[in-house]
This record gives structure tokens, sequence and C-alpha cells, in this order.
């Protein structure tokens, strides 16, 4: 598998996005400008950022900034930001908007539905909002997150248009089967909000002779893997070596062997918050 810190994955609408992402929750202020200007000067070109992480100006500021510096054409970098609550119809179409004019980049390329928490007709709502955005050109693309195979099959039923991906909780300590399976079927792309399971596992003994063998960081393996299994991996670090280290993964390869001892990690361990099963 050749892949590079520029390589793109063509999602079910047409559109491309980097399989690299850089995730910025639990950074506001000048933390989240640095971090996001760092991360696109060591070569990210895909940018996480969400309503409730309450850093959507910063992030596009960074971005706008970077790419005056740069040269960089705007279209050349992929923002992705969510909707926080699934409060019915207006509401998500006020927050989009408030997102898109928060961020002023002119056009999100990702709005995702942040959970699935409100139930069936909430979440319609706030999907009916991205789909109407999404025809106006307010944002490129569409998705869920922290969806499970209930939510993901109410739309199925439904016969309204997928998501283009699904950002869930993925790692080899959480594999969610039945998600990635579902998923599959559907042309759904996943992205993995936690790759590096908040480095909860960094000691775990496979995951430290993975990282022995390649002589690799455990944070570098952890991606690898995500990059291996078909995720877009969207890690996060405040520290400007750790952000130029976990883009070091595109020079070498776990086996299929090794990509299967480290499905078999799997714990159901949760990291930080798990609405996959809500009503």
């Amino acid at each position: 598998m050749t892949l590079t810190i520029d390589t793109k994955l063509k999602l079910r609408d047409g559109n491309e996005i980097p399989v690299m992402g850089f995730g910025t929750y639990e950074m506001e202020g000048k933390e989240a400008y640095n971090a996001v200007r760092w991360a696109l000067e060591a070569g990210y070109r895909h940018i996480d950022s969400a309503e409730w992480y309450y850093n959507e100006a910063e992030c596009g500021r960074a971005i706008k900034d970077f790419c005056a510096a740069t040269g960089t054409p705007r279209q050349d970098v992929f923002f992705t930001t969510k909707l926080m609550s699934n409060n019915g119809y207006a509401a998500a179409k006020a927050s989009l908007r408030k997102s898109l004019k928060a961020c002023g980049l002119g056009y999100i390329d990702l709005y995702l539905i942040h959970s699935p928490i409100g139930g069936p007709q909430k979440r319609a709502d706030s999907w009916k909002a991205a789909v109407e955005a999404k025809a106006e050109g307010l944002v490129r693309s569409i998705g869920v997150s922290n969806y499970g195979v209930r939510h993901l099959q109410e739309m199925v039923d439904a016969g309204v248009e997928l998501p283009a991906i699904n950002q869930i909780d993925l790692h080899p300590f959480m594999t969610r089967t039945d998600i990635v399976a579902f998923c599959k079927e559907h042309n759904i792309a996943l992205e993995a909000w936690g790759p590096l399971v908040r480095g909860l596992r960094f000691r775990h003994p496979k995951i430290v002779e993975l990282a022995r063998k390649y002589n690799k960081e455990p944070a570098q393996i952890l991606l690898r893997y995500s990059l291996q299994k078909g995720y877009i991996p969207l890690p996060k670090s405040s520290s400007k070596a750790r952000i130029q280290s976990n883009l070091q993964v595109c020079d070498f390869e776990l086996t299929e062997e090794e990509i299967g001892e480290l499905d078999a990690l799997d714990e159901y361990l949760i990291t930080d918050w798990d609405p996959t099963n809500t009503p």
C-alpha cells in the first residue's frame, strides 16, 4: 500500500478528502491557532474542527493566514466542522451558517452531525438542513459522527442521501466491527477521531513490540494501523514536534498478520464518550 501525506480518498459523493487529518478537540484560542498553523506548515491539508470545540474562528484564521503567507489556494485545505446539537431543522440551519461565518473560509468542505443524540426526528431534521446546505453550496460534503448501526440503518430506511463519512472512535482497542462492516457495505468512509487512544495504550506490549521492530513511536504504529485499515485518522497534538512526527508514517508498512494481531486487541475501550447506542 503506497501512502504519502498527500494521498486522498474519493468519497461516495465524488469529492476527495486527504487521508490524514489534524484534530483540534480540546484546543482553544492561541493554542488552536498555533497548532493548526504548525500542522499546515508540517504538511497536513485536512483540519477537523467543531462548533463544540469553540475554535472554528481560530482554525479558520490559521488556514487563511497560512494560505496568504504561502500562496496556497483555499481549496487545497480541507476543513471540517460539526453541528453541536440536534435541536430541530431551524436551529441546525442557523448553527451551520454561524459556523460558516466563524471560520470565514467561504465554504465548509465537510459538515458533520456531531452525534445521534436527540432521537430519530431531531436527527432527521439536522440531516435535512445539512442536505440543503450542500445543495446551496455552503458545504461540499456532509456526514455524521458517532452514529451506530441503528442510526445509519434509519437513514437507509428513510431513503435519504447517505452520509459521505461517519467519524467514530476507532483504534485497535475499539474496532467496532459492526459499524465498520455497515459503512463499508454502503460506501461510507470512516474517520477515526481517537486514533492514538488518547495515549492510554502506548505501553501495551504489542504496540511496544511493533514500535521497536519498525523503529517508530507508538503513535506512529497506531496511525499506520488506521491508514492501512482504510480509515482517515485525526491525530491531535499541541506539540510542534509531535504534530510533525505523526506524519512520519509513510516509510514503513505493517504486515497483514500484524494488522490482525492489532485487531485482536479490541476491548471496547471508550476513550471519551460513546453515543453510538443512543435511542
